[in-house]
């Protein structure tokens, strides 16, 4: 899965150009601007709490439009489509004038979408794109398609294949790998595994990287829900199927920390990690304390950091330019074609976090405190 595979979903290239996003949406005439932020309520919708990295996201997004005033209707699904559809019913009918929805599943939000167009509700989706529906004004993301690049080379790196700076390695082939990627039903997943097979793809076309159990499709390697548990029971399936011979594996792509956790776990499990067969390299996304603990101990290989209090700025940044009658500030008016619409977009950087970014890239900005990467816990 490539750059055609993408295309041909709707994807383009990314578009670096800051021109604001253009046309109507379903929010077009929402709030007059003349209301006072305590007049007015913004809905946000979180998929789970099961990740610390959405328990984050929730409660930057509602204390940052409660800084400026805003009330806020902040709502958990627990991973379940039906409570997140009725929770965003719920805000619709008790007259929020923004909704921020993280979907569970991008495609299973229709109807709701078509009740927040009736009553002029802006709708800006967070992170995940929400697909299938004109309804969708605005999305706030990272560049998902980078990430995916970002854990590629992270996997190539740990693996010594290549050097932090891109120039080739002192490893040699061939390596045993395998690959895990996210929930189908996230429209991430789409752009996280074809930005690392575009990485990959060249070394496994050449023998340097084996994909022993030779799953290498989207639809062979995805984890539902990105269930931790679930990527432990694939990895043990791997182990038990694919290197029963004596072979070890020696890298293994996860798209997130959770699945990474799972994944480890399963190694341990069956020894690697203790005396002479050491760990593969594993990836990983969102530095969840509890990986960057990992990654600091040496267990984890890295992980990729996507700052979610700039994530939560720009949905905050978004929200207020609807509620003003503005259209929020796009860098990206291209790439996210949700299949029946391009959907502006801002999209943040990322950063990839070794053991030696730990510091410099988490702990001196805050993210993290040097506490907390010791104890693998985030203070309450």
């Amino acid at each position: 899965m490539g750059r055609k595979f993408l295309v041909a979903l709707g994807s383009a290239a990314l578009a670096l150009s800051l021109a604001a996003c253009s046309g109507e949406g379903a929010g077009s005439n929402g709030s007059s601007g003349a209301d006072k932020p305590s007049d007015l309520t913004i809905g946000v919708s979180m998929p789970t709490q099961t990740s610390e990295r959405w328990i984050a996201d929730g409660n930057a997004v509602k204390s940052k439009l409660e800084a400026k005033g805003y009330k806020v209707d902040l709502q958990y699904a627990g991973d379940d489509i039906p409570t997140q559809s009725q929770q965003v019913d719920q805000m619709i009918t008790r007259g929020a004038d923004v909704l921020i929805l993280a979907a569970i599943d991008g495609t299973a939000l229709s109807s709701q979408l078509q009740a927040a167009a009736a009553a002029k509700i802006p709708v800006i989706s967070y992170d995940r794109l929400i697909r299938g529906s004109k309804d969708v004004d605005f999305y706030v993301s990272f560049d998902n398609y980078k990430v995916g690049v970002a854990q590629g080379t992270a996997l190539l790196v740990g693996l010594g294949l290549l050097n932090k700076d891109g120039s080739k390695g002192t490893a040699k082939g061939p390596l045993n790998v395998e690959l895990f990627a996210g929930s189908l039903d996230d429209n991430n997943t789409q752009y996280f595994f074809g930005g690392a097979m575009d990485t990959l793809k060249p070394f496994i076309d050449d023998g340097t990287l084996v994909v022993k159990s030779k799953q290498t499709t989207p639809e062979q390697v995805a984890i539902l829900r990105w269930q931790q548990e679930t990527a432990q029971k694939r990895m043990e399936n791997l182990l038990t199927s694919s290197y029963n011979d004596g072979s070890k594996v020696d890298g293994v792509l996860s798209p997130y920390d959770g699945i990474s956790r799972g994944i480890i776990t399963a190694l341990q499990n069956a020894g690697y990690g203790s005396g002479a067969k050491k760990l593969p390299v594993v990836t990983g996304q969102d530095a969840e304390i509890a990986s960057i603990k990992l990654i600091n101990d040496g267990v984890q290989s890295s992980t990729v950091f996507k700052d979610t209090r700039l994530l939560a700025d720009q949905a905050v940044n978004a929200a207020e330019a609807f509620l003003q009658k503005k259209q929020p500030q796009a860098n990206d008016t291209k790439t996210y074609n949700n299949g029946v619409k391009v959907v502006p977009a801002y999209l943040l950087p990322i950063a990839t976090v070794y053991k030696d970014d730990i510091k410099a890239t988490l702990i001196d900005s805050g993210y993290w405190t040097a506490e907390e990467v010791a104890a693998g816990q985030a203070k309450k």
